[in-house]
């Protein structure tokens, strides 16, 4: 699994392809989804309290990891705190995923938002808050509930300010990332304190597939949009989170690890930076 994936400043290695759950509800199309990404060889599950799926993707696991002739240390289990819980409420919030996803532990564990739900951005609660859900994903960590423990949606500011307070550093940052967006910043900050820089919205919520940088390099090399913009970020090893719910979709995007990219196109791909975030602005987060 070696050359799939990277080792974490934890030792422990992350499959640098996982599944996104986002907007995936109910347990059928959980399960649903679950199935054709175990079957095509995903190892690796992103899932986040405010997506409200953690029970059904425990319970798919837990219902088709025998199936596919695994145990639950094959797979790797990602979650988030939701903004809601950041402060005082983290460790009920923490707690609570466990319980949901019902699994023994969590791989990683994030917090999901550098701010809280109900505050304004410039309100001087929420350094405070930040600093006490850290403090939390830290006791559970030490406690063996969370094997790993990481931000996601932080700035370099946010980054600074954690590495100066943490007893545990961040093993992950988990950030939108794709050419358009290429967080030079961000990722050499990552690099300056050993923290694994992972993306999710490789394909810019969709509108990246249709770009014709991206088209004709895909064309050239006989691949998908798709696979092609997260073979851009796996050749970089960027971990990446394709979310769909398709099983043909689900499989194709798998189909990551037996071509690469050349340098020209490469180069290509990363010129079209242009600092455009398709999600949520961090930045705009005290």
């Amino acid at each position: 699994m070696s050359s799939s994936s990277v080792v974490l400043n934890t030792g422990v290695q992350m499959p640098l392809l996982g599944l996104g759950t986002y907007k995936l509800r109910g347990p059928e199309e959980v399960y649903r989804a679950v199935d054709a990404a175990l079957a095509a060889g995903y190892r690796a599950f992103d899932s986040a309290a405010v997506y409200r799926n953690e029970a059904d993707l425990g319970q798919a696991l837990r219902e088709l990891l025998p199936k596919h002739g695994l145990t639950r240390e094959d797979v790797f289990i990602t979650s988030k705190l939701g903004p809601k819980d950041q402060g005082e409420s983290a460790m009920d919030g923490a707690l609570h995923s466990l319980s949901q996803l019902d699994l023994g532990y969590i791989d990683l564990y994030l917090i999901h938002w550098p701010g809280t739900q109900g505050l304004v951005v410039a309100d001087k609660r929420n350094p405070g808050n930040r600093a006490q859900s850290w403090a939390t994903l830290e006791e559970l960590h030490r406690q063996g509930k969370l094997k790993a423990i990481g931000v996601s949606n932080y700035t370099p500011a946010h980054m600074r300010e954690l590495m100066q307070s943490c007893k545990v550093p961040p093993a992950v940052l988990q950030v939108e990332f794709h050419p358009r967006l290429c967080q030079s910043e961000l990722r050499s900050v990552c690099k300056e304190y050993g923290v694994c820089f992972q993306a999710y919205s490789s394909l810019g919520q969709g509108e990246l597939v249709t770009d014709p940088a991206v088209m004709e390099v895909a064309k050239n090399c006989k691949r998908t949009p798709a696979q092609v913009l997260l073979r851009w970020a796996v050749q970089q090893g960027v971990p990446v989170l394709p979310k769909s719910s398709n099983p043909d979709r689900i499989q194709e995007n798998a189909r990551l690890f037996d071509f690469s990219l050349n340098d020209a196109d490469m180069d290509r791909l990363s010129s079209l930076d242009c600092d455009h975030k398709y999600c949520w602005d961090p930045s705009e987060v005290a």
